[in-house]
């Protein structure tokens, strides 16, 4: 979260209680020599889970629409359509808080009903969860964030039980929410993190294991932070790095920082383990200065192809729906849906343009696996991008510029064939592009066009 510009987010969900302020389908496999095979969701998917820390192994899925996409939630009981609303998206993951304070409102006793609930409605709409053991619980350490031994363990106990209650339902399970800024109470603290986020992982190995362990959910790419985490072995522990790219410059922008945190993480990370990137968090308020929601639309399908072409098996945009009416108010606006909801109606909330272009993607290129960036030529190369999909010995391109208001010219070399092409709302251009597997020009714009080849 983009600290200077925006508050700390209060948003309660029915039948959860919190002890402090919350925040705001892709198969994953893990394997061992010793395997164990769970069911997965209703899909139909199996995930392969394995109870050791160094040779555990989680293959991450192909880079295939729309199969990493996802959307932050801040409800376990969806209203209703609202769950139907969510998965004509195309989306296939959701994000949402999993409250300490909520969950074990007596010690030692917990209730996990409402995520029992939420865990069930998602898995009949074909969407998987990313879970946030996050906050903290008024039973211990005085409701601040864990930092004693006995809060430590408390934290370590509860998280270990849900990740058994839930175990081979293919949950993400992350370590926090931004403990880097001020999530982590009364103000953060490393080591106090890193602390408890290796009881967090010894507990749900022993507990529940094949369970999938991220962390740690940092405010931007804060690599100071993150390098003290790996300096701890917390990536003995986890099987993803997850970072919320937080900023108001393009999206195309987070592709060196992403480049130096691979760097770090090889730095670190156990002989043998692969360890990907996840874009746990991120999106643009259309109420920041100099954006709305027609800019905001156009940033949704660049950041979601942005990070599938980095190698991101994970993208979850910030919001789902907008949280208020204040114009002024840029914590209201970061949805891709409006406010407020409408009862009895389809669809039950607005769709923003970003609803628009993300069910746009997803559809469009549903089931096209990412092969390439393809190299360009022209004064304004630098400025853009054009990745190669491929469905079926079939190619597509999706092809932008990050130059914000600016169209640009470029040569790129393409599959031979006929294709047709559709902008980032659906429309359909009315010029067919003929290529005959030598350079092309393409006139490209601020916003993903998409080039599907005809049969």
């Amino acid at each position: 979260m983009l600290e200077s510009t925006m508050p700390p987010r209060f948003a309660f969900f029915p039948g959860v209680e919190y002890g402090s302020p919350p925040t705001r389908s892709l198969p994953i496999q893990r394997k061992d020599s010793a395997m164990k095979v769970f069911s997965a969701v209703a899909a139909g998917l199996l995930l392969l889970l394995s109870g050791t820390v160094m040779s555990a192994e989680v293959s991450w899925p192909a880079p295939v629409v729309p199969d990493g996409f996802g959307a932050n939630i801040h409800f376990t009981h969806a209203r209703p359509g609202e769950m139907e609303m969510l998965a004509a998206s195309g989306m296939r993951w959701i994000r949402m808080d999993f409250s300490w304070g909520g969950t074990e409102r007596e010690k030692g006793v917990y209730d996990f009903s409402a995520f029992d609930h939420l865990l069930n409605d998602l898995e009949k709409h074909g969407i998987r969860a990313l879970l946030i053991l996050d906050y903290s619980n008024r039973h211990y350490d005085e409701g601040l964030s864990p930092h004693s031994d006995e809060g430590r363990q408390a934290f370590a106990r509860w998280a270990a039980a849900a990740a058994k209650h839930f175990q081979g339902r293919g949950i993400l399970w992350e370590m926090y929410n931004e403990p880097n800024i001020g999530f982590w109470k009364p103000k953060p603290n490393v080591k106090d993190y890193t602390a408890l986020a290796v009881e967090v992982g010894k507990a749900i190995r022993r507990e529940a294991p094949g369970e999938i362990y991220i962390g740690p959910a940092t405010s931007q790419i804060d690599m100071k932070f993150l390098e003290d985490c790996f300096k701890a072995g917390l990536l003995e522990y986890w099987d993803a790095v997850s970072v919320h790219p937080y900023r108001q410059t393009a999206p195309e922008t987070v592709i060196p920082e992403y480049q130096n945190l691979r760097e770090l993480i090889a730095k670190y990370a156990p002989a043998g383990k692969t360890i990907p990137i996840i874009s746990g968090e991120w999106g643009y308020s259309a109420a920041w200065k100099n954006y709305d929601e027609q800019r905001q639309g156009k940033y949704l399908p660049r950041q979601w192809l942005t990070n599938l072409a980095e190698g991101i098996p994970v993208s979850i945009w910030y919001d789902w729906h907008d949280d208020g009416p204040d114009p002024k108010e840029p914590e209201h606006h970061f949805g891709m849906t409006a406010f407020p909801y409408h009862e009895g109606r389809n669809p039950v909330y607005d769709p923003k343009p970003a609803y628009v272009a993300a069910q746009t993607l997803n559809r469009v290129l549903s089931g096209y696996r990412f092969v390439k960036r393809l190299e360009v030529s022209g004064e304004q190369a630098a400025q853009c991008h054009v990745l190669l999909f491929e469905k079926d010995g079939r190619p597509a391109l999706a092809a932008w510029t990050q130059a914000d208001g600016q169209t640009a010219r470029i040569t790129v070399e393409i599959p031979a064939g006929e294709y047709r092409g559709l902008d980032y709302l659906g429309k359909e251009i009315t010029a067919a592009l003929q290529a005959s597997g030598s350079a092309v020009t393409l006139e490209l714009q601020d916003t993903p066009i998409y080039f599907l080849s005809r049969p």
